[in-house]
């Protein structure tokens, strides 16, 4: 519990901070515009490159790593459906949606989760790479595709997604994990340098944009996109996670590790994605800080019962 406490204490104070700096207008009127942009085009594909070059793929590669793909697609396709379906949402916003039911939070709050509550952050590994290099390129390239006015050709869905800086640098720190080369520390440092910008960088960012409005705030917010999104994310994922780790004869601490990794908050990063197209940025703001608090309670209960 302690573990739970303290990894989401970080998260607050660094979205406080963010707040505080559009408080006093730090930053400026596109302060959170231009940060968003930063993370999304320079922080994270630096982030990522480091993080898969320097992976151990023989930990990666574990049933985790087809239970948290598996469940995340799946809650992710039943968002996506019912916002397009039933709610008659656009691509863009059932896509956003999608990733904010489902896109775990699982750098900025996973690792540190992973750490005090589990005792080994590599239980996050599989979810990262699956996120970064199938989840992400298969989202950005709808977002591409629907909000550029491309014609969702077989040309454009191949080449899409090498366009984005993101899948680029996650594919290039994978071909470097398999190659086995070590990059020497003067071209891999800058990376870690730039790299270690992302993730507060995409929590001010989130703070920044916390500013001058209310959350759940009535004729602004999507207040059923964000419920439905909430509920799924904080429900039926964990439940799915859990369902599967038992039907694949996961027990104990594995079985532990994939039930908090899936009750992990909504990502920041679909936030900074919703901002980098400008499409459902309210949609994921709000479910981000839905998800946040109520997984408090949620990864605490679970704790309790299989810990």
């Amino acid at each position: 519990m302690t573990g739970v406490l303290e990894g989401f204490t970080v998260i607050f104070v660094v979205i406080a901070l963010g707040y505080l700096l559009a408080r006093f207008e730090v930053l400026g009127e596109h302060g959170q515009f231009v940060l968003s942009r930063l993370v999304f085009f320079v922080a994270t594909p630096a982030l990522l490159f480091v993080t898969l070059g320097t992976s151990d793929l023989s930990v990666i590669l574990s049933p985790i790593l087809v239970i948290a793909g598996t469940t995340a697609l799946m809650v992710g396709a039943i968002h996506f459906l019912i916002a397009k379906l039933l709610l008659d949402r656009a691509v863009p916003e059932a896509t956003i949606g999608g990733l904010a039911a489902s896109y775990v939070n699982a750098a900025n709050l996973g690792i540190p989760i992973a750490v005090y509550v589990l005792g080994d952050a590599t239980f996050v590994a599989p979810l990262l790479l699956f996120q970064i290099m199938i989840y992400s390129p298969i989202a950005l390239t709808i977002l591409d595709l629907s909000t550029r006015g491309k014609k969702a050709s077989i040309r454009n869905i191949v080449v899409t997604p090498f366009t984005n800086p993101i899948v680029l640098a996650g594919a290039a720190g994978l071909a470097l994990s398999i190659s086995g080369l070590t990059l020497p520390d003067a071209l891999m440092q800058p990376f870690e340098l730039v790299g270690g910008a992302a993730v507060p960088g995409a929590l001010l960012a989130f703070g920044l944009s916390l500013y001058g409005t209310r959350v759940l705030q009535r004729g602004v917010s999507p207040r059923r996109d964000v419920a439905l999104a909430s509920t799924l994310k904080m429900v039926l994922q964990p439940l799915l996670g859990f369902s599967m780790a038992l039907a694949m004869g996961l027990e104990g601490q594995q079985l532990f590790a994939i039930t908090v990794i899936s009750a992990l908050p909504t990502a920041q990063n679909v936030f900074v994605f919703a901002s980098r197209y400008n499409r459902g940025v309210v949609l994921a703001r709000d479910t981000a800080f839905v998800t946040t608090l109520v997984s408090v309670p949620v990864i605490a209960a679970v704790s309790l019962l299989l810990a």
